[in-house]
């Protein structure tokens, strides 16, 4: 069983356990404000995919820890880390001494644990007013950017997030994706299930968590095909559904833990459900003991019948 160290740090209020409480304890948005703030550290061990245990390390973020993660505990904290997660909160009062903090957990980092894998969350993105978000975000992103080069620091990730939108998703899929062995060729496996059953997109949920593992897409749409001395068509022409939002998964992954959740409380088990419309047809399923896959088929001479033996004879795989 792997474990790898999850350090999540960030200012006091900046929403760092209110996103691990959504995310790993099924907590809904609105539930998150009888939280108290982190003391000290706050040690968990997330299963993840089953064999995956995340150490996950939730920092509280006072002034006084801080002094104590540089000072007495350097080593203790910033060692064996596989993963930083830092948080910035969008709407501090003091962002002068939040990039004083960061800048030291960076150097502590490229200390002690030099290989780890970093990635910035700008949090509490819902309080900046929509039309100014992606310009007071690029700004931030160029002042985090600046502040990594400046602590030796060339390879983080950046994210947007907020409790209350996808956005949180988008970046804790890609946060524990990168946390995942042998990743590609689990995308392999997907991708030739994708092609199989002739589907547009094949989607791999983490079954607790509703975070997106991987996905496929089928590599173009299906062109009509001409018999060159009869001029008849050698198989039907469809087009494929158009893809309109980069965020569909991670606004799947909000509804569907929802519904999930919403399922619990009333004594019942989500199994799966089908979603047929006159554009495409969309089936999410248990798939292994761990995951649950959604599959969404545009073409209109798919039968669910085909998908849902697709689905069943792959599970042994």
């Amino acid at each position: 069983m792997a474990k790898k160290k999850v350090l999540l740090m960030g200012k006091a209020h900046s929403g760092k356990t209110s996103m691990r409480s959504i995310i790993f304890a099924n907590y809904l948005a609105r539930d998150t404000t009888r939280l108290a703030p982190t003391l000290d550290v706050e040690h968990s061990h997330v299963r993840f995919l089953g064999d995956l245990v995340l150490n996950l390390w939730d920092c509280g973020g006072q002034d006084a820890f801080y002094e104590s993660y540089f000072e007495r505990d350097r080593e203790t904290i910033f060692r064996s880390v596989e993963l930083l997660i830092y948080v910035f909160d969008i709407e501090s009062d003091d962002p002068e001494k939040d990039f004083d903090h960061f800048c030291g957990v960076l150097e502590a980092i490229e200390e002690n644990s030099p290989d780890a894998r970093i990635f910035v969350l700008v949090h509490k993105m819902d309080l900046v007013a929509e039309e100014d978000r992606e310009a007071i975000l690029d700004d931030r992103k160029s002042l985090i950017e600046d502040t990594c080069h400046s602590c030796g620091v060339e390879s983080f990730q950046c994210f947007g997030t907020s409790i209350w939108d996808e956005t949180l998703y988008r970046a804790w899929s890609e946060i524990v994706t990168n946390l995942i062995p042998n990743i590609g060729i689990l995308e392999t496996h997907l991708n030739n299930f994708c092609r199989v059953c002739n589907a547009d997109e094949v989607v791999l949920f983490e079954r607790a968590t509703f975070l997106v593992i991987s996905h496929a897409q089928a590599a173009d749409p299906v062109e009509e095909v001409k018999n060159s001395d009869t001029n008849a068509s050698i198989r039907p022409h469809y087009k494929r559904t158009p893809h309109f939002d980069s965020h569909r998964f991670e606004k799947i992954s909000n509804i569907v833990k929802q519904f999930k959740l919403s399922c619990g409380k009333a004594q019942s088990q989500f199994q799966g459900m089908e979603v047929n419309n006159s554009r495409f047809s969309a089936y999410i399923d248990a798939f292994t003991a761990n995951t649950y896959i959604m599959v969404i088929v545009s073409n209109p001479n798919v039968h669910s019948a085909a998908i849902t033996l697709n689905i069943q004879n792959a599970r042994a795989h």
